[in-house]
């Protein structure tokens, strides 16, 4: 027989209303239940609340969430996106030297296998002095979006008994892992860097470099879309993950890494037309043009770039939204 709570003690039911279980008997409110087991979260912490005012999420039903209520949860909630991602990084040895070193030497080996093959089976190598500079800018900015939408496909069917015992938005998971790829993208910047000071002749030196930062945000936020639609797709179609990697070398061939823009000048016109259809296409011309060339890009790139970019987060992110109270039980 339980004792029964005595006077000034906390009952069972009595507890942090920033914490707690989801129900076993949920029903179709979602309640959330209370647990005084688990820690509160500290006042003037990182959740930006006032003193004294705890954290409160709870599931909501079908369709999309409050979205002004969701989006406040998602950033007060920010830093366990970022701890997830570091455990993730940690878990695959990302943060040690040899981790890093890989990061650099995987897509640098990759290019330099794309430059042998091109100087093979034409002579675009030799008529282009800057082909090698522009070749890793253009394939260590695609490897950002590439990674964010592998590690995000798998992010949520990973995730374990997080997605049960935990009640928070889902969405942070799939951001997680774009913050991963980030930092696996940023030791690649200096390794760039080099790489122009050895073609520090060629390539045009302009203030108009640091511009290429705009569309280097744009492939950030694509990437950012693209995880949340595959951590969704992969929730129902389990073979998603296993399907990327044959269409990211098809889009890889189809988008300015091994070929520039101005190769397609003499192409029939439907040819230009249909490669500028290709989301990366904008993205990667823009970025490789101001920091290879020193050229300010054309407006049609800074607008496309744009609307792909903020368009496939706001529509990712919508999609999953949608679809995120039904994870825990299609997964389990």
């Amino acid at each position: 027989m339980s004792a029964e709570p005595q006077p000034g003690e906390p009952s069972p039911d009595d507890g942090n209303p920033g914490h707690g279980r989801l129900d076993p008997a949920l029903g179709s409110d979602d309640e959330f239940v209370p647990n005084s087991d688990l820690p509160k979260v500290p006042t003037g912490s990182k959740t930006d609340l006032a003193p004294g005012v705890y954290n409160h999420y709870g599931p909501h039903h079908n369709g999309l969430p409050p979205l002004k209520k969701y989006l406040t949860e998602l950033w007060q909630r920010r830093e366990f996106a970022f701890e997830l991602s570091r455990s993730n990084m940690r878990a695959t040895s990302s943060d040690t030297f040899f981790g890093q070193i890989w990061l650099v030497l995987n897509p640098l080996l990759m290019a330099g296998v794309y430059f042998l093959l091109v100087a093979i089976l034409s002579n675009r190598v030799a008529s282009d002095p800057v082909y090698f500079p522009f070749l890793t800018t253009s394939l260590f900015a695609f490897t950002l979006v590439t990674t964010c939408a592998n590690a995000g496909s798998t992010s949520v069917t990973t995730a374990g008994k997080l997605l049960l015992n935990t009640a928070f938005p889902r969405l942070l998971i799939p951001l997680g892992a774009v913050h991963t790829a980030f930092f696996r993208f940023l030791p690649t910047l200096p390794v760039s860097l080099v790489i122009y000071l050895f073609w520090w002749r060629a390539i045009e030196w302009s203030p108009k470099q640091l511009l290429a930062s705009y569309f280097l945000l744009m492939m950030l936020l694509f990437g950012a879309g693209l995880a949340a639609i595959f951590a969704t797709m992969q929730v129902y179609f389990r073979d998603t993950n296993n399907f990327l990697p044959f269409f990211i070398r098809i889009w890889t061939y189809l988008s300015p890494i091994l070929w520039s823009p101005i190769h397609l000048a003499d192409k029939p016109e439907w040819l230009q037309t249909a490669a500028q259809l290709n989301p990366a296409y904008s993205m990667l011309s823009g970025y490789s043009s101001l920091l290879i060339e020193g050229d300010f890009p054309r407006l049609s790139y800074w607008l496309i770039a744009t609307a792909w970019g903020v368009g496939t987060l706001i529509v990712g992110s919508l999609f999953f939204m949608s679809r995120e109270r039904e994870f825990a039980v299609r997964i389990y």
